[in-house]
């Protein structure tokens, strides 16, 4: 054996693998976070050439931030003036990329890459957001579990990143075999047959929208869910919790707040939070209750709920958007990720709660011996810059106006769209354009189906999200037209607006 000290990453594996669950949320709920992130502050304004730039620009002097209040008044970043303005290794501690061992890709508004590194310590961070769901949520420290990646493979960083979390948890004990199917419909089902009869239960990690076609599609032909006692991770879009409650209906969930968990993620930040058992019941009972919704989060329309670390993630708010603070090999600092959203503190949401006269967990549908974690609640409504999110991918309107500027669409259109995701009957997410019509033009049979395939096109050419997350046979969108200066989506004399939510 040798004697020298383990370097930073075995250090890093060895506290994760060795150490308890609630242990190391325990620690992490004592830390001081905002100390811990003025620390991570002062070494990346001494060893990461992009942000001292970035800072020098700003005349901002680093020894001058030495407490909190500084730190809040620090600039905040973005992808255009940090993440785009700077080379990569610029943007690493040391100016280097060899502190990374591995890579995720997000697509960008013209289907250009944006390139985000890490290490594999650095993903144990994120291992323990799966581990709270694993374990908290799915009991699979107890349980022999079979979990089915239904993300895609590949650079995307859905898949990878959670493949090589759930082996982090097999690692540690957990008595849990990883499927990698990707978004792979035949595929999924062919493991599910297969496995799924030797395991306690399954888990199904995917995009909501997917994760729903493939049980669709496992029913059709004949596969009985409730027996295979499946739980459900989603990640990449906010749903409706009747929408939760059909899935739960379809798979023979007996207790939907412990069958089902929702990541919130990002490829530059990894996972920020994850949906509890205790979030889940309260954004159930506030799904019932719009005024209570209204009260919490500004507006009737729910957001996604979830809990997070501070001293893995740091949330502000600005401007009803929120900022985040995160060691990667890639630091954020004050990094302002475009989500409508804002936070609540643990306290103020039992507070909250009875106000309203909840003042037991049963009351929201949980054991009566439940304990929750006393972790603060970030909400997310979506992306604050018009992209809508469809499968995972986030589509920008910039990539439908391409499929309307061909030679032929443009003869009929004016170039100008409202770009959303519906909702059918059924529970399906579908991708929705209203076209606008060029004065005089009227609707012909040929034009819908000319339109769609030229969006189809283009979004396939421009934006590998779309291309590698949406299964083929959703990637059609559908088409309604409209004539010039409609009323419901293109009003005169209104700033228009290219998406709708």
């Amino acid at each position: 054996m040798s004697d020298f000290p383990l370097p930073p990453a075995a250090e890093a594996f060895d506290r994760f693998v060795n150490m308890p669950l609630d242990r190391l949320l325990a620690e992490s709920v004592a830390a001081d976070a905002e100390s811990k992130f003025l620390q991570l502050f002062q070494r990346c304004a001494a060893e990461v050439p992009a942000y001292r730039d970035f800072l020098a620009a700003r005349r901002v002097d680093p020894a001058q931030v030495n407490d909190y209040a500084a730190f809040r008044n620090l600039p905040l970043m973005g992808k255009a003036d940090y993440m785009q303005a700077y080379p990569l290794p610029e943007r690493c501690f040391g100016g280097s990329l060899c502190g990374a061992d591995r890579v995720a890709v997000s697509s960008g508004s013209t289907g250009t890459p944006t390139f985000w590194p890490r290490s594999a310590g650095d993903e144990l961070e994120v291992a323990l957001r799966f581990e709270q769901v694993f374990a908290d949520s799915f009991q699979a420290h107890r349980r022999s579990t079979l979990a089915v990646v239904c993300f895609a493979l590949g650079n995307w960083v859905g898949g990878i990143f959670t493949t090589s979390c759930c082996w982090h948890l097999a690692r540690k004990g957990y008595p849990l075999m990883v499927a990698t199917p990707g978004n792979n419909k035949a595929e999924i089902l062919r493991v599910v047959r297969e496995l799924a009869p030797h395991f306690e239960q399954t888990v199904l990690l995917g995009y909501p929208p997917f994760v729903k076609d493939v049980i669709d599609a496992g029913s059709a032909e004949g596969i009985d869910w409730a027996a295979y006692r499946p739980k459900l991770v989603f990640a990449g879009e906010v749903f409706s919790e009747e929408w939760r409650s059909l899935l739960g209906r379809r798979t023979g969930s007996a207790n939907i707040c412990f069958d089902s968990a929702s990541l919130y993620g990002t490829a530059d930040g990894g996972v920020l939070g994850n949906e509890t058992p205790y979030s889940v019941a309260i954004r159930r009972w506030l799904a019932a209750r719009p005024d209570a919704a209204r009260a919490l989060f500004g507006e009737s329309r729910l957001p996604t709920l979830v809990q997070y670390d501070p001293a893995s993630r740091f949330f502000e708010v600005h401007d009803a958007t929120l900022v985040v603070s995160g060691a990667s090999s890639v630091p954020l600092l004050r990094y302002h990720i475009a989500d409508k959203g804002g936070l609540v503190a643990f306290a103020e949401m039992q507070e909250f709660l009875r106000g309203y006269g909840v003042t037991s967990h049963t009351e929201l549908g949980l054991p009566a011996d439940f304990r929750p974690r006393a972790l603060p609640f970030v909400f997310v409504f979506g992306r604050a810059d018009f992209t809508v999110s469809y499968y995972g991918a986030n589509i920008y309107p910039e990539n439908v106006t391409v499929g309307l500027e061909q030679p032929q669409i443009a003869a009929w259109a004016t170039g100008k769209f409202v770009l959303q995701t519906r909702e059918t009957a059924d529970g399906d997410k579908e991708l929705h354009i209203a076209v606008e019509l060029l004065p005089g033009v009227e609707p012909a049979a040929e034009m819908v189906p000319a339109i769609a395939e030229s969006v189809k096109t283009q979004l396939l050419r421009l934006n590998s999200e779309f291309a590698n997350y949406t299964p083929a046979e959703r990637q059609l969108p559908q088409i309604t037209l409209h004539g010039f200066g409609d009323a419901e989506y293109f009003p005169v004399g209104v700033k228009h607006r290219y998406t709708r939510r």
